[in-house]
């Protein structure tokens, strides 16, 4: 490298990374460790995270039970890439997944490893869907979002993803998602008065698919009568019902599925995110027997399924799961959560509460406030983002496991950055 570039004031990734960054654009620090809920940059000043890798920390950073034992896989020379051989860390992730989540909760799915990303789980559940019915279309709704490839794109809703395909998006029905007509309309009447009308002008559905809760489209969490509905709909019309819970999903609702406590049982669902339990990438599509219908390699990926993974995704369900000690930890903190986001709101006229469990924030009607309260809070020593249409909601995903004190500490930061914010906004209106 040239002495001209060395020099160079502009950091290597300005220079040299695609301007598709996104994340360090707003939250510019250089950080070198993670531990638990804390991320610490090169100058040594540590940040509390709220952001937790968007859902993929759910157990915070380097989980020593998790660090211990990838550690000890690796060094034994366990498989480090395996196509989809037979392997002791995919067959003990798969024994750990039976045991601790699907048995206890009566569910019969297949598990199919996809490439590692929550869109691949997705790509793999629309084409399911669409093998197994005969059928072409998907119903999504307005303000999902499911990933970023080309069939996944085609049932996420925001307009600014939808714009980067620069191709044409086809093979899907919009519907409205609870709540986005207002109060007093409910949208599942028109979702089935659509379905019901042999001149609605909607194909018939191979598969409904949703998010519980919608991460990235502003944290709109749809009710449970909502829910059971869209899912009744579904099994009447002859769609397949897919649950998109690749963020909503392994705790972050306060439960390890978002669905459950419903009477929902989803044909299809599509995981990703915090699966892994470490942060490594990880995909998995879940679907009922009776749809397991691709043959060998019909859908397949050089990385479906990452062996380091399943060593720490093992651990993540041996440890968390087992019992529901975790589980009623959750339902404490996310009390915790509403409380201080209610500060929050308190302090914006017409601001109001989104979410549920640890999947909660606060709609403060502007993205331009909301994207001033993160960035006061970044400069607080707390990493958190927004989002939403308009990116108008200020959006906690803390790490699940991270302490009381740290918590209450991070929730502070949060309220005292509004506090600032929303002040210079009242004297500047003076």
């Amino acid at each position: 490298m040239s002495t001209n570039m060395t020099n160079n004031p502009v950091s290597i990734y300005e220079r040299r990374e695609s301007d598709a960054r996104s994340y360090c654009r707003s939250i510019p620090a250089t950080f070198v460790k993670g531990a638990g809920s804390v991320m610490t940059d090169e100058d040594g000043k540590e940040y509390i995270d709220f952001l937790a890798g968007c859902s993929s920390l759910n157990y915070g950073h380097n989980d020593p039970d998790m660090k211990a034992a990838l550690i000890e896989h690796i060094s034994n020379d366990g498989l480090a890439h395996g196509l989809d051989f037979h392997s002791d860390a995919k067959g003990g992730f798969l024994t750990a997944f039976e045991t601790h989540i699907l048995e206890p909760r009566k569910m019969d799915h297949k598990v199919m490893f996809t490439g590692p990303t929550g869109a691949n789980a997705v790509e793999a559940a629309m084409k399911i869907a669409r093998k197994s019915t005969g059928r072409t279309n998907i119903i999504a709704f307005t303000n999902g979002f499911h990933g970023v490839t080309m069939g996944a794109l085609a049932a996420t809703g925001n307009g600014y993803h939808r714009g980067g395909a620069a191709a044409e998006l086809s093979g899907v029905t919009r519907m409205p998602y609870d709540m986005f007509l207002g109060d007093g309309t409910d949208t599942a009447d028109y979702l089935e008065a659509m379905l019901s009308d042999s001149s609605s002008g909607v194909d018939a559905p191979a598969a409904i698919m949703l998010e519980t809760v919608q991460g990235e489209g502003g944290l709109n969490a749809a009710r449970r009568e909502w829910i059971e509905r869209v899912a009744k709909l579904a099994k009447e019309h002859g769609a397949l019902l897919i649950i998109d819970d690749i963020q909503a999903g392994c705790g972050r609702t306060g439960t390890f599925f978002s669905f459950e406590g419903m009477d929902v049982q989803p044909d299809v669902i599509a995981m990703a995110k915090s699966i892994s339990g470490f942060g490594l990438p990880l995909a998995l599509t879940l679907v009922r027997p009776e749809h397991d219908v691709f043959g060998p390699a019909e859908h397949n990926g050089t990385f479906r399924g990452n062996t380091h993974a399943f060593v720490t995704a093992r651990v993540a369900i041996e440890k968390f799961w087992s019992n529901d000690a975790f589980e009623k930890e959750l339902a404490e903190k996310s009390v915790i959560l509403s409380d201080a986001l209610q500060e929050v709101a308190d302090m914006v006229p017409g601001a109001r509460l989104k979410g549920r469990g640890l999947m909660q924030g606060v709609d403060v009607g502007s993205g331009e406030l909301a994207g001033e309260i993160c960035a006061q809070a970044y400069e607080n020593g707390l990493v958190i983002e927004t989002s939403g249409s308009d990116d108008e909601v200020v959006k906690v995903l803390a790490p699940l496991t991270t302490p009381r004190d740290i918590f209450s500490k991070g929730l502070s930061l949060m309220v005292e950055a509004a506090r600032d914010v929303t002040a210079k906004h009242r004297v500047a209106a003076e």
